[in-house]
């Protein structure tokens, strides 16, 4: 090899080097503040890898539209290691910038509730929002996504396991001994029939709280009970996109349910009687009166989208 071309070889080394550098630095935790308030929410880094989604036929309390076991790759994203709080969700609620309930458009922000559907087990000072629709988690998204610049959505119900899992394979991501479970998750044994402030009980190895219990959060993906048999041919990063506004899909259990529903695998179908109470004519599109227990957290993906494809993806998931 010439002098020349060696200079250039080692240049081309060298900044190879740098561009992975820089990669691997800004995949790290940080902190997000939301433009226009003193409020910020924390992210950590959740590394892409392959794990077993579903649970097994010997696990106890197992339901059949949770397999057959399925073997996926996922590609590394930022995972919000709190539910997304009242707090936070207020200041998009009274946006005195944007307009309420006129459709899908990026500047709407809720309708007021009748009543409030904190049900008095607590809003202000870090509790988790409750009640709403799944479209209410997107539309917040992308209220976000206006005021941050940053590309952020609800999670695929894959990357939710896999990030609740944080490579566990047992029942529970802390094991498979149901005793345990009040020293991570408030569920229907130690709640109090009320969720809680995020962040009080131990995370797992991911550094997540409330993955289990509290409020169940709702996930991208369309509910199908042949969820696993319509994915067999998938190998990396699936989901099952809306192809109609119900059924769609929670996970992780709440404050409300009992430890077999907190199984990291275990599926909940939105139903229509959730809002069977609505007094409304026609009924929202926000809220959920009996859904008190319906909530989420946010991800953001390493590689963003472009402008156009966040408009896509936006106008898909609102349009169903």
């Amino acid at each position: 090899m010439n002098k020349r071309l060696f200079i250039l070889y080692i240049l081309f080394i060298l900044t190879q080097q740098k561009g992975v550098s820089q990669t691997d630095t800004s995949f790290k935790a940080y902190e997000q503040v939301i433009q226009g308030s003193s409020l910020k929410f924390k992210m950590v880094p959740i590394k892409g890898g392959s794990f077993t989604m579903g649970s097994s036929d010997n696990e106890k309390g197992r339901d059949v539209d949770e397999g057959p076991q399925k073997v996926f790759s996922i590609s590394p994203f930022w995972m919000g290691i709190y539910e997304v709080t009242h707090d936070e969700f207020d200041i998009f609620f009274k946006d005195a910038n944007t307009s309420q309930n006129l459709g899908t458009d990026a500047i709407t922000r809720p309708s007021p509730q009748y009543i409030d559907l904190s049900w008095d087990m607590g809003r202000e000072g870090g509790f988790p929002v409750n009640s709403m629709q799944q479209r209410t988690a997107v539309m917040y998204c992308r209220w976000l996504y206006n005021k941050t610049g940053v590309f952020y959505r609800l999670p695929t119900e894959a990357e939710w396991e896999y990030a609740c899992r944080a490579g566990s394979s047992t029942k529970y991501f802390f094991g498979d001994n149901e005793s345990d479970l009040e020293k991570y998750a408030w569920y229907g044994k130690n709640s109090n029939a009320a969720y809680h402030k995020v962040g009080q009980l131990q995370p797992n190895a991911f550094g997540l709280y409330d993955m289990l219990g509290n409020v169940s959060e709702w996930v991208m993906d369309q509910y199908d009970e042949n969820y696993f048999t319509k994915m067999k041919d998938v190998n990396a990063d699936p989901e099952l996109k809306p192809a109609s506004r119900h059924p769609r899909l929670l996970k992780g259990g709440s404050y409300a349910d009992d430890a077999t529903e907190l199984r990291c695998a275990n599926r909940t179908k939105w139903l229509p009687e959730w809002n069977k109470r609505d007094p409304q004519i026609p009924k929202s599109k926000w809220w959920l009166t009996d859904a008190p227990f319906a909530g989420f957290r946010l991800v953001r993906p390493l590689k963003q989208p472009s402008a156009d494809e966040i408009e896509k993806f936006f106008t898909l998931y609102l349009s169903n």
